[in-house]
């Protein structure tokens, strides 16, 4: 064979190749890469979607923080203000408590002075009758002694 009739097998022959490669071995390859490069683009357009959503949870985040803060902020600050009521009521409390017991001490105390002078005045007139009768060397009957014992009470 000749160089020209072996450039014309091989011509034959890559046009053969050619053929059957443009038919069976092209199309999966271009399909593989077609298919590749929509992977792709959904990957990016999934990624920006991502993207997109976490900017908008952030943001979401960010607005439910700042409402908790303020909510809790409120929460403490009616939590003080009810902590200083009743502080307050427990010293007005605690304040009429003590008036009440200081009345009442002092109305016991009034109490007990009156017994105490009606006993001073008991024992005032027994000791001005006993005096009294030391002095006349006699001894008074009961009737005059008690009269004479509620006269007595009554000048002190």
């Amino acid at each position: 064979m000749s160089i020209t009739g072996t450039l014309i097998v091989q011509m034959i022959v890559f046009l053969i190749l050619v053929g059957f490669t443009m038919k069976f071995i092209w199309p999966p390859v271009v399909k593989a890469l077609d298919d590749r490069a929509e992977k792709i683009s959904n990957g990016l357009a999934a990624a920006e979607h991502a993207k997109i959503e976490l900017s908008n949870v952030h943001r979401e985040v960010e607005t439910r923080l700042a409402a908790t803060r303020s909510e809790s902020a409120a929460v403490l600050a009616d939590a003080e203000r009810r902590a200083q009521q009743i502080v307050d009521e427990a010293k007005s409390r605690a304040s009429d408590e003590a008036a009440r017991i200081v009345a009442s001490a002092r109305d016991e105390a009034l109490q007990q002075a009156v017994k105490v002078r009606e006993a001073l005045r008991d024992e005032v007139a027994v000791l001005a009758v006993k005096g009294a009768e030391q002095i006349l060397r006699k001894e008074v009957n009961a009737q005059v002694h008690a009269d004479l014992l509620s006269r007595l009470k009554s000048e002190l």
